[in-house]
């Protein structure tokens, strides 16, 4: 059995936006960038619990939609001062 889900294509997907998979743990994020690299993130910001699909996609980061937390796609950490 493979590890990834057909979700459909590259071009469902925006550049430099995100659309939702909802899946048994919750909703996932999945990011496109400007460059066509795709990356997925819980769809839920550790802080006040903002939906991340909804942020702004800035090169490999996406900024929380209430709080302007600011996230790396490549680990899903925040980055600092956040």
């Amino acid at each position: 059995m493979s590890p990834f889900i057909d979700i459909g294509s590259l071009d469902d997907i925006p550049r430099q936006g995100a659309r939702v998979v909802k899946t048994a743990g919750g909703c996932v994020a999945v990011f496109r960038t400007l460059d066509d690299r795709v990356f997925a993130l819980d769809d839920r910001c550790p802080h006040k619990g903002g939906p991340l699909s909804e942020g702004i996609v800035h090169g490999t980061a996406v900024t929380c939609p209430l709080h302007n937390w600011v996230f790396d796609l490549n680990t899903g950490t925040a980055q600092a001062p956040d």
